[in-house]
């Protein structure tokens, strides 16, 4: 997606799944905390339904919508960690595993993982 849009032009806008259909109305964008570039995006997935957090990379604007490459089910599927507050290092690692996407992690944030499984 590209960088220089304004987040919060994204907040009302539907987004829809790979196979084009419709997950919701997104609700928050959460910015990269070094970068500051929109990272993730909150979808309110029905009107009593919960937010899932979707990758704003590789998802793209088309026309007025967001058009996210996974299939529905997996983005109902993603971690929940409520909307409203940060999101950590390690929610955002899961996110990115939930998806299958790389990510390259900061070296102290590595290293605690590290410690988690044993490995020092």
């Amino acid at each position: 997606m590209r960088t220089d849009i304004d987040p919060r032009s994204l907040i009302g806008r539907k987004a829809f799944d790979r196979n084009g259909a419709k997950i919701g109305t997104i609700d928050e964008v959460y910015l990269d905390d070094a970068t500051g570039v929109p990272e993730w995006a909150a979808v309110r997935t029905g009107l009593f339904g919960r937010d899932a957090f979707v990758p704003l990379e590789p998802s793209e604007l088309v026309g007025d919508a967001l058009r996210v490459p996974f299939e529905r089910s997996l983005i109902k599927g993603a971690p929940d960690f409520g909307v409203g507050r940060h999101l950590s290092p390690e929610q955002e690692l899961q996110l990115y595993h939930h998806y299958g996407l790389d990510v390259a992690l900061p070296s102290d944030v590595q290293r605690d993982f590290g410690r988690l499984a044993g490995e020092d």
